[in-house]
Order: structure tokens, then C-alpha cells, then sequence
């Protein structure tokens, strides 16, 4: 396994936000994270990065204990993570924020730079260009192609289709995807359950801060409980 959470338990001040949750990341697998907005969702993302701490339990990735490290340390070790509202450095051009993508990477990052604009054309042809004066979803290709120049063995991405039209989010998630069939070990959570079940290879749904149910992409889909909750049928 690349990623193995078990039993952890974060708190906002009084506030418990994940309640003994556990689950595990294969190598070349698709999971998604699938809930409510409030859930926690975000928050196991964060805690797995080391953006916030559990009092319990254990965050192994690539068999090594990370839950006390520092962010940065778990970023060298391949570990990327596209945040909620993209967080791209707006007062930078394209081109340098990938370069603050690559800091991990020693020596000639020009094949990162040609995987990314193999999926994101959009943004070699704007690469001289502010990065505060993209659309919105160019914004968000943006934050995912950061987090690829870091070439991560495991990118966690955070609601990449918040806020974009239902175009653009169709073709995020054909991008995701074609990561996926390439191999990138990706953890996502998103709000658009439809979208997110329909590319992954696992899923679990975070209710109230807890694991609720889990199992493949097509059995969640295909669940009439979830189709209820979370697909409105």
C-alpha cells in the first residue's frame, strides 16, 4: 500500500472532526473520499499531509511513519496535495508557479514540464501569463499541474471542481483520469459524488467525521442508499 490511515482522530478545539477513521491507498489505484460538505472530508486530507495533527493512530506512507513530520518533509517524500481553492501564487506568472511545483526535484525538470503541457495545453500557450488573471478553471489546472511537477507518488486532490462550469469539470475529470490510466496513485475528494465514483477505483463515504461505507466505485454508484444521498436518484 502507498497510503495506510488507521484510526485517526482530529479535533478543532472542542470540535471532534474525524472520528476513528482508517482506510488505505494502493499503488496505481483511483480512491475517492465522498460526503457532505462538513464531513471532514478536507480534514483527512490535511492530516494526512501534516497540515494537521490526530491524537491517535497511525499515517503510514510508503511503509514509513509520517504523522509527525512536517509538511515539507512529506512533500520530498512524494507525497503532493492540491488544496481546496486552488491556492495558486496569484502574482506569479504560470511558469513560475510550476517552478515552485518542482522545489523537491533536483536537476533538469524539462520532461515534468512536458507531461504537464501534454495534459494542460492550455497552459504552455499562457505560461508568460499572471497567474491571478486565468479563469477560475484555469486556475485549477494550474494547482493540479504544480503539484505534478513534484512527479508525486501519491496526488491527493481537494474539490477540484468547485466552482467551475459543468464543462470544464467534465474535462478535469477526463484529465484525473488520464493520470489515473497512466499510473499516478491518486486520492481525491469531491463533492460531485456522480463525477467522483464514475473514475474511481475504490470509494468511502465520510459521514459526520466517520467512515461509513466503502467499496468499489461502480457498487457505490450502483447503491441505492447513495444514489439517495449523494446522486439524487
Amino acid at each position: 500500500m502507498i497510503l495506510q490511515v488507521n484510526d485517526i482522530n482530529v479535533y478543532y478545539g472542542t470540535i471532534h472532526a474525524v472520528k476513528s477513521v482508517s482506510f488505505e491507498v494502493a499503488e496505481g489505484e483511483i480512491v475517492t473520499l465522498i460526503g457532505a460538505n462538513g464531513a471532514g472530508k478536507s480534514t483527512i486530507l490535511k492530516t494526512v499531509s501534516g497540515l494537521m495533527r490526530s491524537k491517535t493512530g497511525s499515517i503510514l506512507f510508503l511503509d514509513e511513519q509520517i504523522q509527525k513530520m512536517p509538511p515539507y518533509r512529506i512533500v520530498e517524500r512524494g507525497l503532493a496535495h492540491v488544496p481546496e481553492g486552488r491556492r495558486v501564487f496569484m502574482d506569479m506568472t504560470v511558469r513560475e508557479n510550476l517552478d515552485m511545483g518542482s522545489f523537491t526535484q533536483p536537476g533538469d525538470i524539462s520532461a515534468a514540464f512536458d507531461h504537464v503541457y501534454k495534459h494542460f495545453p492550455r497552459l504552455k500557450e499562457r505560461q508568460k501569463q499572471i497567474a491571478g488573471t486565468l479563469s477560475g478553471g484555469e486556475q485549477q489546472m494550474l494547482a493540479i499541474s504544480r503539484a505534478l511537477m513534484s512527479n508525486p507518488k501519491l496526488l491527493m486532490m481537494d474539490e477540484p471542481s468547485m466552482g467551475l462550469s459543468p464543462i470544464l469539470v467534465e474535462q478535469v475529470f477526463e484529465i484525473i483520469a488520464d493520470l489515473g490510466k497512466e499510473g499516478t496513485t491518486i486520492l481525491l475528494v469531491e463533492q460531485n459524488a456522480h463525477m467522483a465514483l464514475s473514475i474511481a477505483d475504490r470509494a468511502y463515504v465520510i459521514e459526520l467525521g466517520k467512515v461509513a461505507l466503502s467499496g468499489t466505485g461502480t457498487e457505490l454508484a450502483e447503491s441505492d442508499d447513495i444514489r439517495k444521498a449523494y446522486l439524487g436518484g
